[in-house]
């Protein structure tokens, strides 16, 4: 806290400055436009118009057409990311019990019982041989033998 001089109750200006570098924060531009800048953009651009010169209604259900068409393709998008996680974790879970092989960090092929799954990571990883190994990395799958 910047320190207020009790006679002149001005702020010691090495204090003050210390405090405002404690307290800013970075602020990162946003690298992707989304509804809410669209939205933005639109509202300025209907505040800021010529009002004897209006937007071109043509021009303004573009631009509606244009959002409603981008928050579409973002639903799909995150609607078929949520489909293929669902895919890897059913394609890991049926792993269990089956006989796996994957290539180890020395290059050579491990092969092994495959016993658990783990959801924790954005790729499961399947336990083989006490090792937790990305489903991703997995080659190959053997049906068990039977004893």
């Amino acid at each position: 806290m910047p320190s207020i001089d009790q006679i002149s109750g001005t702020v010691d200006p090495a204090t003050q400055a210390a405090a405002m570098a404690a307290n800013s924060t970075s602020r990162t531009p946003k690298q992707t436009m989304d509804s809410e800048i669209f939205m933005q953009l639109l509202v300025t651009q209907l505040k800021n118009q010529d009002p004897s010169s209006p937007m071109d209604t043509n021009a303004m259900i573009s631009q509606t057409t244009q959002l409603a068409m981008m928050e579409q393709v973002t639903n799909q998008t995150t609607t078929a990311n949520e489909g293929f996680s669902l895919q890897m974790r059913i394609a890991a879970s049926n792993l269990v019990g089956q006989q796996v092989s994957y290539t180890g960090p020395d290059g050579k092929a491990v092969t092994g019982t495959a016993t658990s799954v783990s959801f924790a990571d954005s790729v499961p990883k399947v336990t083989v041989a006490g090792k937790e190994v990305a489903l991703d990395l997995i080659s190959g799958i053997t049906a068990p033998t039977a004893p």
